[in-house]
C-alpha cells in the first residue's frame, strides 16, 4: 500500500515538472518571436516576426538602382547619370599619360585621348568607365581607370503656372509636389489647387503627367499620396480646369499646358 502512494506521488511530481517544462518552453519561443529572433517571410515581400500587428518588422533599406525605372512609380534613389557638360576626370593606374578631363559635349560625346569619341550621356559613372575600358583596349593591355565626377548640374525643378514665384530651383533634399509650390511662392488667388499637374521625363522622347488635388489632400490631411520629386521634374499649376491628361504624351505637347522649352 505504501509502495502505491509513493508511486502516485512520484508520477505527480514528475507529471507537474512536465508541465512545468512545456510552460517555460511555449513562453520562450513566444519571446524569441517578439525579438524577431525567429524571422518568417510576409505575404507582402517583406521580412518580419508575424503578419499580424503586434509583429516587428524589418525596414526595408532603400537602394540605390541605376537601372531603376525613370517613370513616377520608379526607384527613389537612382544613381547618378552623365548628363551634358558634366566634367570628369579619368585616371589610368598603370598608363598616368592618359589620364585626362573631359567635358561631356552638346552631343552626348566625350572625345578619348588616342581612342575616339565614346557616347557618355545618360551613362552612370560605372558605366562610363567600363565604355572607357572597352575603348581602350586596344591600346592597353587590361586598362584600370577611375572614373571622377568633377562638375555637373545640381538636380532641380521647375515650377510653372499659378504660383507666386515660377521657375527653377535646385532640389536639395526630398521634396514633395506641395513643398515645391511653397518653395515656388505658393498659390496664387487664381491656382486651380484641386489639379496641379507633376511632369516627369519618360522614355523616348515622352513625358508621364500625373494630376494631385491638393486641395482635397490638405482638407482630408492625407498628404503621405503625394509624390516626392526627381531632379528635372516640373510642378505646373494651371487656371482653369484641365479637361484631360494623358498618361504619356510627347513633349511638344506639354504646348497645351506650358512652354515645353521650360523642361
Amino acid at each position: 500500500m505504501r509502495s502505491i502512494i509513493r508511486w502516485r506521488k512520484l508520477a505527480g511530481t514528475a507529471l507537474f515538472l512536465a508541465g512545468l517544462c512545456v510552460a517555460a518552453f511555449t513562453q520562450e519561443e513566444k519571446r524569441e518571436q517578439y525579438l524577431g529572433t525567429s524571422l518568417q517571410p510576409s505575404q507582402t515581400g517583406q521580412t518580419g516576426a508575424g503578419l499580424g500587428s503586434g509583429g516587428m518588422v524589418a525596414a526595408k533599406s532603400g537602394k540605390a538602382d541605376g537601372m531603376g525605372n525613370p517613370q513616377l512609380g520608379g526607384e527613389r534613389r537612382p544613381l547618378y547619370r552623365l548628363n551634358r557638360s558634366d566634367v570628369v576626370a579619368l585616371s589610368f593606374t598603370l598608363s598616368p599619360e592618359f589620364d585626362q578631363m573631359l567635358t561631356i559635349q552638346p552631343d552626348g560625346y566625350v572625345a578619348l585621348k588616342d581612342a575616339g569619341a565614346v557616347f557618355a550621356q545618360g551613362s552612370t559613372l560605372e558605366e562610363f568607365r567600363e565604355s572607357v575600358r572597352t575603348a581602350y583596349t586596344g591600346y592597353l593591355h587590361d586598362p584600370e581607370v577611375a572614373v571622377a565626377l568633377k562638375e555637373f548640374d545640381h538636380p532641380y525643378f521647375v515650377a510653372g503656372g499659378e504660383v507666386g514665384k515660377p521657375g527653377k530651383y535646385e532640389l536639395r533634399a526630398d521634396t514633395t509636389v506641395l513643398e515645391a509650390v511653397e518653395i515656388a511662392g505658393g498659390f496664387t488667388h487664381e491656382a486651380k489647387h484641386s489639379q496641379v499637374l507633376l511632369f516627369r521625363r519618360a522614355s523616348n522622347g515622352r513625358v508621364e503627367a500625373r494630376v494631385f488635388n491638393l486641395k482635397k489632400m490638405l482638407k482630408e490631411k492625407s498628404l503621405g499620396e503625394v509624390s516626392l520629386l526627381r531632379p528635372g521634374d516640373m510642378v505646373f499649376v494651371p487656371q482653369n480646369s484641365v479637361s484631360k491628361v494623358e498618361h504619356l504624351i510627347s513633349k511638344p505637347s506639354l504646348s497645351m499646358y506650358v512652354s515645353s522649352a521650360q523642361f
